[in-house]
């Protein structure tokens, strides 16, 4: 009997480990971390002479969601199209004398050219300050870093409220807090909306995942925008043959001068 008892209890206990074993990684795959997956409904946005801006609609997926924190509605997305980023110069005017002159300048390096952001919500309401500037997300957490700065606190703070400013003035610049929409439980569908002035070249689209105001993660796909017909051979001939472009410029300007002086002439 005694003998029976100890063959039943080594038989179990590989039972019993694996068991202990297996309740961790219960646990480890419950906490697998959410995924984002996006689309766009076309890869490049083409400019002609009649383009008045356009709108861009980017489809997601969040994938290993919580379902309980997705029905309290804990899980937030916020979509960005980023322009090409280029070295940006913003100059102050005074006036001198009577004369609105330029008296200083300041240049910062690598900023997005175009930006336009949507969000589920208001992204205060989403995360802290904090962490949007650490991730570099919303136009007033994009950074904007001085080259070769020597001045004071103040005066870089105001020359980037006036770039800000001046781009959102210009439309480049722009925010919807309401332009992320879940469609189903984790499927939502977003609007980006396109300037008449958007910059040739590679965007990036981005779309970053929050759950319970923490970042997760982020996803980013390119789209490419160009232009095409006459503005595109003559912006090709500007770059590409710039003496050739200038001395048919001039030429054109004379004759276009010449031929009016000929049709309007008072005899």
């Amino acid at each position: 009997m005694l003998r029976l008892l100890l063959l039943l209890l080594t038989l179990l206990m590989p039972v019993v480990a694996a068991a202990q074993v297996l309740l961790p990684g219960q646990g480890t795959t419950r906490a697998e971390r959410e995924g984002l997956e996006i689309g766009t409904s076309t890869s490049e946005i083409a400019i002609t002479s009649d383009f008045r801006g356009a709108d861009l609609t980017i489809f997601g997926a969040v994938t290993n969601t919580d379902d309980l924190l997705l029905a309290i509605g804990q899980y937030d997305v916020i979509v960005v199209l980023e322009g090409p980023r280029e070295d940006a110069t913003v100059r102050k005017k005074e006036r001198v004398f009577g004369i609105w002159i330029n008296t200083s300048s300041m240049t910062f390096a690598e900023v997005p050219h175009s930006y336009s952001m949507s969000s589920s919500r208001s992204i205060d309401d989403i995360t802290t300050p904090l962490d949007l500037t650490g991730e570099g997300i919303g136009i007033d957490h994009i950074p904007l870093r001085p080259i070769d700065f020597a001045g004071n606190f103040n005066s870089l703070n105001e020359f980037r409220t006036a770039f800000r400013r001046l781009q959102q003035v210009g439309g480049l610049y722009e925010r919807d807090p309401s332009g992320v929409r879940f469609v189903s439980s984790n499927l939502f569908k977003a609007s980006l909306r396109l300037p008449a002035n958007i910059p040739n070249g590679v965007h990036t689209v981005r779309a970053y995942l929050f759950k319970s105001g923490k970042f997760v993660t982020q996803k980013s796909q390119p789209l490419r925008v160009i232009k095409t017909g006459i503005e595109q051979t003559i912006t090709d001939a500007a770059h590409e043959e710039p003496i050739f472009y200038g001395c048919f410029a001039v030429l054109l300007a004379v004759l276009t001068g010449w031929g009016a002086s000929l049709i309007f002439r008072k005899d």
